[in-house]
């Protein structure tokens, strides 16, 4: 992985450690095969003592990871940044490497038989790293709330359920966000909103729950006393809140699993994906039939 210097930066003795501490965290995500974004890095340190769970500090471990990449000191592909992306569009050598691709690619509903279609909503876009690698391997969706769900995108979202309703199947969302006034409130938001638009999916919320406060603890935050969620949100938990990032991303993974796999008839899964794999086999021997020919 890319270390690269690019300028002379002299550091303290402090500022080397912090560097170290990084990647030392990195390394043990890079071996589960996450890769963090620095507000979980940030976490990471202050739920493990070693640094204070104030803005000044968010701010500072930002600067220092930033010195420490230029001047070599941290992997580049180490920190990634989940809300910006460059959009390309795909080119293939010849006929039979695009069917090669193809075969690659190929995949059946492997849900279509299934009783329930669940999907994971999560509110935050930049966790989208975490759930993507889960959610592909069980064949799932998810959608980024980023926040409050818009109107249009709540409306097109309940006709797409109700969709799935019509085909005979129980759409079960996984809601996953914050532990604070409005992360609380966006789940009952999606309840009452899906209610109006289609009667109403199977919902459950994932995480942050308190019991999961209680048993992980992550680093507390002060409450925002300008939500105006938050005397009622008060009155329940009190004046602290807790983010989703504060979860480790195996924990968040392991939540999505446990869950998807609850609800899937593992008979009908491997009759899809013996189908699936058949239909493979086709396109890989079209693709060498193209080789023949040439």
């Amino acid at each position: 992985m890319p270390k690269i210097e690019y300028i002379t930066v002299n550091m303290r003795d402090d500022t080397l450690r912090v560097i170290h501490q990084a990647n030392s965290i990195i390394g043990e995500y890079q071996a589960q095969g996450f890769t963090l974004t620095l507000r979980q890095l940030y976490y990471q340190f202050v739920s493990r003592d070693l640094l204070p769970n104030t803005m000044r500090s968010y701010k500072r471990l930002g600067n220092i990871v930033n010195d420490g990449r230029l001047a070599g000191l941290i992997d580049w592909k180490a920190i990634e940044d989940r809300t910006r992306n460059v959009q390309s569009l795909g080119t293939w050598d010849s006929p039979s490497d695009i069917l090669r691709a193809v075969a690659e690619q190929y995949r059946l509903d492997l849900w279509a038989n299934q009783k329930y279609r669940p999907e994971v909503w999560i509110e935050k876009e930049a966790l989208a790293g975490v759930i993507e690698g889960v959610c592909q391997e069980l064949r799932i969706s998810f959608f980024c709330c980023r926040g409050y769900v818009s109107q249009s995108e709540m409306w097109s979202s309940a006709m797409r359920l109700h969709q799935t309703q019509q085909r005979g199947q129980t759409p079960l969302i996984l809601h996953f966000g914050d532990h604070d006034p409005s992360g609380i409130d966006m789940t009952r938001d999606i309840v009452d909103r899906m209610e109006l638009f289609m009667g109403g999916p199977e919902l459950q919320r994932m995480a942050l729950n308190m019991d999961q406060v209680e048993k992980y603890r992550p680093p507390p935050n002060p409450a925002k006393i300008t939500d105006s969620r938050f005397e009622g949100y008060s009155r329940q938990y009190g004046d602290e809140s807790w983010e989703l990032d504060a979860l480790e991303p195996r924990v968040i993974g392991d939540l999505i699993r446990e869950k998807v796999l609850a609800v899937r008839d593992e008979g009908f899964w491997e009759e899809s994906l013996e189908e699936e794999n058949d239909d493979k086999g086709k396109l890989s021997l079209a693709a060498d039939r193209i080789d023949n020919d040439e």
